[in-house]
Order: C-alpha cells, then sequence, then structure tokens
C-alpha cells in the first residue's frame, strides 16, 4: 500500500506531521488506498496526500474550484490541484483543507 510506502520514505516525519495535522479538521477521516491515502469529510472528499522524492504532495479533490491566494497550487486537469510541500505550512495547507470542506458543503 502507499500508505506503508510513504512510512518507509525519507520524507516520513513530514508525512506524518501533515497526516496529524489534516486529521484535526473536525469530521475529516482516513481512507488508506492501494496507490493513495485519502481524507473525506461526511460530504465527500478533501485530499489525498503521498510522500514524493521532495518532499510531500498534497492533492485537493476540489482544487480546481478553489481560489489560490498563494499561488502554490498546480495542475491543469478538470478537478484536482497539488501542493508541493517540502516543509509543511499549517497556514497555507489550512486555507485550502477549508475552502474544500466550504465546497464540499455546497452540494
Amino acid at each position: 500500500m502507499q500508505f506503508d510506502k510513504d512510512l518507509s520514505s525519507p520524507h516520513k516525519a513530514l508525512f506524518l506531521e501533515a497526516r496529524a495535522f489534516i486529521l484535526t479538521f473536525e469530521g475529516v477521516e482516513e481512507f488508506q488506498k492501494e496507490r493513495i491515502t485519502t481524507y473525506f469529510n461526511d460530504k465527500g472528499g478533501l485530499c489525498h496526500l503521498r510522500t514524493m522524492p521532495h518532499g510531500i504532495d498534497i492533492g485537493f479533490l476540489k482544487g480546481a474550484k478553489m481560489e489560490d491566494k498563494f499561488k502554490l497550487l498546480t495542475g491543469k486537469g478538470k478537478a484536482i490541484r497539488v501542493l508541493a510541500q517540502i516543509t509543511l505550512d499549517k497556514e497555507v495547507v489550512h486555507y485550502y483543507i477549508e475552502q474544500g470542506i466550504v465546497i464540499n458543503a455546497k452540494k
């Protein structure tokens, strides 16, 4: 599973820090899939998390609908936008997760 690979990564500590932070949001749960670890609330998916050679990537499942005041999201697909992190910037991650929660609530 990808989760096990993330725990074996040189970026394990960053992964676990991000994971713990994401899980502090009310109602957010984790689902460990074969290829990715996903976070969701009762209204839908929020993001996925995985280690990368540079650190971690947090892929926001509704990132294309988000405002990006920090200009840090990458991707051109229909839905997902990715936030690369070398060190966890909690202010930035909070900003995007809160938007995901609001977008999910509007469904």
